[in-house]
C-alpha cells in the first residue's frame, strides 16, 4: 500500500518529534509510561496506552504508524510493550563512555571472574541495612536483598546475573538519563567506582 511508512521511516519521525521537545522528553516519556502503568506496575502498556502515552508527548503519528511501531516494540507477541525495552529501543544503547562505567561496575562485582554476578559476589559490596523498608521492619535485609537481585531481570531465576542481564538492566537505566555526566556521577557513587 503507497504512503505507508516502514517501521525504520516511523522511529526516525518519532525521535525527530521527541529531540524537537527538547533533552528531558525521554525521560518524561517514561514518566507517562509508568503512570499509564499505575494500574497493575507489570512495567508494560497495551496498545491503547501507547497510543496515549506518545500523544501525551507531542508524538503525532497515523493510527497505522502507532500500530507499526507497537508491532515492532511487542517482542513477544503478548499485547503489550515492556516500556524499558521501548525506551532503550528509542534511545539506543549507552554510549562508550556509559558502558565504560557500566562494565567497570561488572567487573568489580564478579569479584571470582566467573562470568556473572551471583548473590555471593554482591552481598559484600551491597549493603540493604538502610533500605527504607528494612529501615521500618516491612522488610528483612535478605528480602531486600532478594528485590534488588530480582530487579536485574534475571531471565531464567537462576540467581546469577549474566553480563548480557547487567548490560540490559543498565541499557534501560540509562535510556532514562539524559546527561552523560549525571549518568557518570550515579555510576560512580552508587558502585563507589573511580
Amino acid at each position: 500500500m503507497q504512503g505507508q511508512r516502514g517501521v525504520v521511516e516511523v522511529l526516525a519521525s518519532l525521535r525527530q518529534q521527541l529531540e524537537k521537545r527538547g533533552s528531558k522528553s525521554i525521560r518524561e516519556l517514561g514518566r507517562t509510561f509508568r503512570a499509564l502503568d499505575s494500574y497493575d506496575g507489570n512495567r508494560k502498556v497495551d496498545r491503547q496506552e501507547f497510543a496515549v502515552g506518545l500523544r501525551e508527548n507531542g508524538v503525532n503519528l497515523s493510527a497505522q504508524e502507532y500500530g507499526t511501531l507497537f508491532d515492532y516494540f511487542d517482542k513477544d507477541r503478548d499485547g503489550t510493550v515492556c516500556f524499558d525495552e521501548f525506551l532503550v529501543g528509542i534511545r539506543g544503547k549507552p554510549n562508550q563512555r556509559r558502558q565504560a562505567l557500566v562494565d567497570k561496575a561488572f567487573l568489580k562485582f564478579d569479584r571470582d571472574g566467573n562470568g556473572y554476578v551471583d548473590a555471593a559476589d554482591l552481598r559484600g559490596v551491597y549493603n540493604c541495612r538502610f533500605h527504607p523498608k528494612v529501615q521500618s521492619g516491612q522488610m528483612t535485609e535478605n528480602q531486600a536483598f532478594a528485590e534488588f537481585l530480582g530487579s536485574f531481570n534475571d531471565r531464567n531465576r537462576d540467581g546469577k546475573i549474566t553480563k548480557d542481564e547487567w548490560d540490559e538492566y543498565y541499557a534501560a537505566v540509562s535510556s532514562s538519563v539524559d546527561n552523560d555526566d549525571h549518568f557518570v556521577q550515579l555510576m560512580k557513587t552508587a558502585w563507589k567506582l573511580e
